[in-house]
């Protein structure tokens, strides 16, 4: 409804008109202030927008700019599509624009034409020792055209409509079981879910239909990288903290993400009024989704060593980051068996 009456306004023209014994006076939409037309647009739907970019010049730069497409991303994606995704992107455009120059980027809104041809990506390192990129199908029609005379890109219209096309796959991590895996990501707009997909000295999919809450930004730039994370300081955390911490299985398989706290050393139970465990080099990792007779349950690190360390032929500790939020934590609880004290997990293996 909302589409109708702009484009009815929009086809107007601003005259006033005598008819009989009356004036009618007839407004555009383009003639109210810039404040409340920038209001008008703001609530319109990305189809809305798309729609009402088509009715002339005027709006169609108004329509594609920026600022209106980057509030939609960070209402629809904001919990998913994260900085390092986002630089990805950009990677993209920077990409594309030197090897076109100046005839570059008018979103063609007709998207679904044309062939897969073009597509770019991005990884660095080699395997394991591997940093997610982005994929980006179809990036000729995607990023091509003309620039427009604003000399607005329009990266952000482009950007939802590769996104919500399933075009982009973009780096972001996913809730699989007990852990959580780096992987490529692309929606499915037909099902709202998303599929996953990891390279493991080739490419394969490791989840389809991933709904929403299964699905995060990295928190940081690092997280995404299959490589031992540079932690926080080691030294502040103590018992009772939650975290997250790197850990893999062997050396040919790329790091995953685990739920732990930081627990007391043995020594401590038996004095809890004098606990020094804070202060103590040896760092106790507690993984209490594990049984109390798993091995898995507890490791010992070194405080004063950040990155890669293997304890206990238990496999191979990398970087911690102590989770701050309690919606975090709360999520990886989520994650937990039923009455996991008392029943074995089994070790995941890649």
């Amino acid at each position: 409804m909302l589409v109708i009456i702009i484009r009815y306004i929009q086809f107007m023209e601003s005259s006033i008109e005598k008819k009989g014994d009356y004036y009618y006076y007839c407004t555009s939409l383009l003639s109210l202030p810039e404040s409340i037309l920038d209001c008008i647009l703001k609530r319109l739907s990305p189809k809305e927008l798309i729609t009402i970019s088509q009715v002339c010049t005027n709006l169609r730069v108004r329509c594609r700019s920026d600022h209106l497409w980057e509030n939609h991303i960070k209402k629809k994606w904001g919990k998913v599509f994260g900085d390092v995704a986002y630089k990805e992107w950009q990677w993209h455009v920077t990409k594309s624009k030197e090897e076109k120059g100046n005839t570059f980027y008018q979103m063609i809104i007709n998207h679904n034409g044309g062939e897969n041809d073009g597509s770019l990506g991005t990884f660095s390192g080699s395997w394991p020792m591997l940093c997610l990129g982005s994929y980006l199908i179809d990036s000729k029609n995607i990023l091509s055209g003309q620039l427009l005379l604003s000399n607005s890109l329009m990266m952000m219209m482009a950007l939802y409509i590769a996104l919500e096309n399933g075009k982009f796959w973009f780096p972001a991590q996913v809730y699989r079981g007990l852990l959580v895996s780096n992987a490529l990501v692309s929606y499915d707009s037909k099902t709202n879910t998303f599929q996953a997909r990891q390279q493991m000295g080739g490419w394969r999919i490791i989840g389809n239909s991933i709904r929403w809450d299964k699905v995060r930004a990295p928190p940081n730039e690092t997280s995404q990288c299959n490589i031992p994370q540079l932690s926080d300081s080691l030294h502040h955390l103590r018992p009772g903290d939650h975290i997250e911490i790197q850990w893999k299985a062997s050396t040919e398989v790329p790091y995953d993400w685990w739920y732990a706290e930081i627990g007391h050393m043995d020594s401590c139970k038996e004095n809890e009024n004098c606990c020094g465990c804070q202060h103590s080099e040896t760092l106790v990792v507690e993984f209490k989704q594990y049984h109390v007779e798993s091995g898995m349950r507890k490791a010992k690190l070194q405080r004063n060593k950040n990155g890669q360390q293997c304890e206990n032929q238990c496999g191979i500790y990398g970087g911690i980051r102590k989770l701050q939020s309690e919606e975090e934590i709360h999520k990886w609880k989520q994650l937990f068996p039923p009455h996991h004290n008392q029943t074995p997990v089994p070790v995941y293996l890649p």
